[in-house]
């Protein structure tokens, strides 16, 4: 369920990337001298930024499994429910809260300034690593929340699987950036991605509910079964 939750909420969560990193990933079709090249480099671009988000996964749910074992036997079981939560930040607005350190906005300025001097595949793939230093504050939730995934391999799947999320509407976004652009105003992408994330939100909570279990809440944990003893036994 945990990957299926992240797959979701990349899937809600590609509206606001369409808008922030789409203007970034369609300027890198402009360095591509023909359409397979394009095609090729917006691979690149998506192939690199699946990897990077991957990485940054693993060292999350690496650096997070050793605490965590301190407090819970399963940390993972948690993590669906921080999806709700991410989504429900989303919903509201208050991803806008996240401080998105200054630094790595210069450093993105800067890569996107370096990167436009090389061939379009070279700029694709660069971008592409770079993209989690983007000043993104649902990512940063996501990474976060990877922090629970209880083991690198983990929270790299978790992170892959949010990453995997949002790339149709992006690649979508690549192609026909202008055109969507003019269908939709940022006013109205605004309000569908926070009504996307709620009903998201929603319903993950539905499927998940009755997953946490009871000590969680104050509640008694179950039993196990008494087992049946043999028939000549009374």
């Amino acid at each position: 369920m945990t990957t299926a939750a992240a797959l979701v909420a990349g899937l809600a969560t590609s509206l606001h990337c369409a808008g922030m990193c789409g203007p970034i990933a369609c300027g890198l079709g402009t360095l591509a001298k023909n359409e397979g090249e394009r095609l090729t480099a917006a691979s690149l671009y998506h192939g690199t930024r699946l990897l990077s988000y991957g990485i940054i996964g693993a060292a999350c749910g690496a650096l997070g499994r050793q605490p965590l074992t301190w407090f819970f036997d399963s940390p993972a079981v948690l993590l669906p429910w921080v999806m709700v939560l991410v989504l429900l930040l989303m919903a509201f607005g208050l991803d806008k809260k996240v401080p998105r350190p200054a630094i790595f906005m210069r450093l993105t300025t800067r890569a996107r300034f370096k990167t436009s001097r090389l061939s379009a595949y070279g700029s694709a793939s660069a971008m592409g690593l770079l993209t989690p230093l983007l000043p993104c504050g649902p990512l940063y939730l996501v990474f976060g929340a990877a922090l629970l995934a209880g083991s690198a391999a983990q929270g790299a799947e978790f992170t892959l699987a949010f990453g995997l999320g949002t790339v149709p509407l992006l690649w979508l976004a690549q192609h026909q950036f202008h055109r969507i652009r003019a269908m939709l105003t940022p006013l109205a992408m605004g309000r569908l991605r926070r009504g996307l994330a709620l009903v998201t939100a929603l319903m993950l909570a539905w499927r998940l509910h009755g997953t946490i279990p009871p000590r969680f809440y104050g509640g008694q944990p179950e039993l196990p079964a008494a087992e049946e003893l043999p028939s000549c036994c009374h």
